[in-house]
C-alpha cells in the first residue's frame, strides 16, 4: 500500500496509484457537534489558556491530504476590521476592502453581503489599489504555516497551500452587482485589477515557498456558479478571468505543485476552462448543483482528477442501507471509468451527518477502493 504523499502525487500526476484517495471538508460545527457523539478532542494553548478543541477530522480519519496554510491575507488595507453592528447572534463587519458583511457567531455560512466602497475604478486606483502593489511579509503566517507544513510532512501527508485568486476577492471587494455590470462596461478595471493581484499572490507565494518551504501542491478556491449555472458565461470567463488563473497555475506548475481547482455551484461549462488553464484536478462536483460526476469522468477523465462528488444528502439520511448503496456506486463508477479518484462529499460534511455514519461510510469506502 502506497503511502499517502505518493498515493496522492501518482493520482493527482498521472503517475503510479494503487487506490482511491480521500479528502474531504467538515463544516466547522460538524466536529464540535460530534464531540457529543464520541469524537475525540485536543487541548490547544490559545492566548496562553489551555483549550479543549475538536481533533483534526482530516488527520482523525487518516485523509491523504493535510492542509499546512497559505491564505495570504489579500485585503488591500491590512489588518483592518471595523465592527459596525453586533447582537448575541450575528455582526457585521467592515473589512480592508471597504466591504461590510453580516456574518452569525453560532453557525458558519455564507455572509450576508450588506454594502461596498469600491464601485468604481476611480475608488479602486485612489484608496485600495495603492496598498498591493509592495511585497509585506505581514501578509503570511509564516509560523503556523511551516507548523502546518511539518505535522503533514511527519504524517507522510500529501501536503497543499490554498488559496482564493481573483474571483472571489472581487466578489467580497466590489459585491456582485458592481462586479457583473463592470464584466461588461468597464472589462479594463477587471483586467487591471485581476494583473494588480496576481502579480501580488507571485510574489507573496514565491517568498512563502522560499522561507516556509515547498508543499506537495497547491488548491485554489474560486466559486464560478450556483444552481444549474455559471455566474458569469464562458466566453466572459475565458476571456477576464481565466488568463490569469491559467498564469497562476503555470507558476505553481513550474515549482512542480500540482493545482487542485475547487468551485462550488455547476462547473458543467466550465470544465474546458478549468482544462485549458491546466488545473490538475476538480473538487467538489455539487450534485444538488447539477453536475454529473460519472460524465465529467468520461469526458474529462484524461485530463483532471477528481476530488469529491458523493451527495452528502445521501450522508444525512444516516441510513446505513442508503449510505453504503451511496458509497459503492460513486467509488466503483469512478474505477469503472477509469478515473483518478479521492473519496469526498460534493461540498463539505455537515452537522446533519452523524459521527457514526460518516465512519461507517469511510468502512465501505476502504472495502471498494483498491483499483
Amino acid at each position: 500500500m502506497m503511502n499517502s504523499r505518493d498515493l496522492t502525487q501518482g493520482l493527482l500526476t498521472q503517475g503510479d496509484f494503487d487506490r482511491v484517495g480521500f479528502y474531504d471538508y467538515f463544516w466547522p460545527e460538524t466536529p464540535e457537534i460530534w464531540v457529543e457523539q464520541g469524537f475525540p478532542t485536543r487541548v490547544v494553548i490559545e492566548d496562553g489558556k489551555e483549550v479543549v478543541k475538536p481533533e483534526d477530522p482530516n488527520l482523525h480519519f487518516g485523509a491523504d491530504m493535510h492542509a499546512a496554510g497559505g491564505w495570504v491575507k489579500r485585503e488591500p488595507i491590512l489588518d483592518y476590521e471595523e465592527i459596525l453592528a453586533e447582537t448575541d447572534e450575528w455582526y457585521i463587519k467592515r473589512t480592508g476592502a471597504g466591504a461590510s458583511f453580516k456574518f452569525w457567531k453560532h453557525k458558519s455560512g455564507t455572509p450576508e453581503h450588506i454594502d461596498f466602497a469600491m464601485t468604481s475604478r476611480a475608488v479602486w486606483e485612489q484608496d485600495y489599489r495603492p496598498h498591493l502593489l509592495e511585497l509585506d511579509p505581514r501578509r503570511l503566517d509564516l509560523k503556523g504555516n511551516a507548523a502546518e507544513l511539518a505535522i503533514g510532512r511527519a504524517a507522510d501527508k500529501w501536503t497543499f497551500y490554498g488559496d482564493v485568486l481573483i474571483w472571489e476577492t472581487a466578489r467580497q471587494s466590489l459585491g456582485d452587482v458592481c462586479l457583473y455590470e463592470s464584466l461588461i462596461l468597464d472589462p479594463g478595471w477587471i483586467h487591471d485589477f485581476n494583473r494588480v493581484y496576481i502579480d501580488f499572490f507571485k510574489a507573496h507565494y514565491q517568498l512563502l515557498l522560499e522561507q516556509v518551504g515547498v508543499p506537495d501542491g497547491i488548491w485554489i478556491y474560486e466559486d464560478l456558479g450556483f444552481k444549474d449555472k455559471l455566474f458569469a458565461s464562458p466566453k466572459t470567463y475565458r476571456e477576464l478571468i481565466f488568463p490569469y488563473f491559467a498564469e497562476m497555475v503555470a507558476f505553481f506548475h513550474e515549482k512542480g505543485l500540482p493545482v487542485v481547482f475547487h468551485s462550488c455551484g455547476k462547473t458543467t461549462d466550465a470544465l474546458p476552462l478549468i482544462v485549458e488553464a491546466g488545473f490538475d484536478a476538480l473538487n467538489p462536483m455539487e450534485v444538488k448543483a447539477g453536475n454529473d460526476l460519472f460524465a465529467f469522468a468520461e469526458q474529462y477523465g484524461d485530463k483532471l482528477a477528481f476530488v469529491g462528488g458523493l451527495d452528502v444528502r445521501r450522508l444525512e439520511t444516516n441510513d446505513r442501507d442508503i449510505i453504503r448503496r451511496a458509497v459503492i456506486e460513486i467509488v466503483e463508477g469512478m474505477k469503472a471509468r477509469g478515473a483518478r479518484y479521492f473519496f469526498a462529499t460534493d461540498h463539505s460534511v455537515t452537522p446533519l451527518v452523524r459521527y457514526d455514519s460518516y465512519r461507517y461510510a469511510l468502512d465501505v469506502y476502504r472495502e471498494h477502493m483498491w483499483y
